[in-house]
This record gives C-alpha cells, sequence and structure tokens, in this order.
C-alpha cells in the first residue's frame, strides 16, 4: 500500500553495549537548500523513540536529516571533556520508496559513530 512507509531509528551506546535513553533528535527535510524542521523526539529507555519519526501513511521521497544529540548523554557516561570528540551528529539519507520502512540506528561512543539502513 502506498501510504504504509514509516520512519524509525534507534540508538546504540557501543561503548557500553546498551540502548542511549533521554537523547534528543531532530528530523528535518531538506528541499535545496532549505532545511525545514519536521519533529522533535527524545529516546526512551530502549534506545528508540516511542512512536516512528514519520508515521505510517506521512512518508514521502525526498531527503531528510537526523540529528542526534548525543553530546548530553555522553556527559553522564564518558569521560568529562570541555570539547567532547562527538557530540551532534546529523545524518542526512534519502528516501525513494514512499511505501516502505526505513530505518536509521546510530552506533555511537564517546569517539566514533556509524549507521546502516536497518529494516
Amino acid at each position: 500500500m502506498a501510504d504504509q512507509g514509516f520512519l524509525t531509528t534507534h540508538i546504540l551506546d557501543t561503548a557500553r553495549g546498551c540502548p542511549a535513553e533521554n537523547v534528543a533528535i531532530d528530523l528535518y527535510k531538506l528541499d535545496g537548500d532549505t532545511r525545514a524542521h519536521m519533529t522533535s523526539m527524545q529516546t526512551n529507555d530502549d534506545g528508540r523513540t516511542n512512536s516512528p519519526i514519520i508515521p505510517k501513511g506521512e512518508l514521502e521521497c525526498g531527503t531528510y536529516e537526523l540529528v542526534f544529540h548525543i553530546g548530553p548523554y555522553f556527559k553522564g557516561h564518558a569521560p568529562e571533556s570541555a570539547h567532547p570528540f562527538i557530540d551532534v551528529v546529523p545524518i542526512r539519507f534519502g528516501i525513494d520508496d514512499a511505501t516502505s520502512h526505513y530505518h536509521v540506528p546510530l552506533l555511537a561512543s564517546p569517539f566514533s559513530f556509524s549507521t546502516y539502513r536497518g529494516s
């Protein structure tokens, strides 16, 4: 069905081997030089948002950016630093099938991060 696509994410703290809870996430849709804020959410104790970032039926093709505000989380779980190495992590990605489930997870430690197209 054309209205079943949606977007989810989760964050795993790879240094501690657990979900990253209470991390603020912003979603933007990009159109050329325009960056429009769509929503803000926070992760729960499982490192996920309580609902899809883009709910079923609202996903559109285009370019998006998830911004993970991971710095405050690591402040409580990593060595203190005046200038943390990882603070804000932006991930830009494209959606070309509005009927699919897109899952964009973040694997992070105080010194590295990665992502992939999940399921």
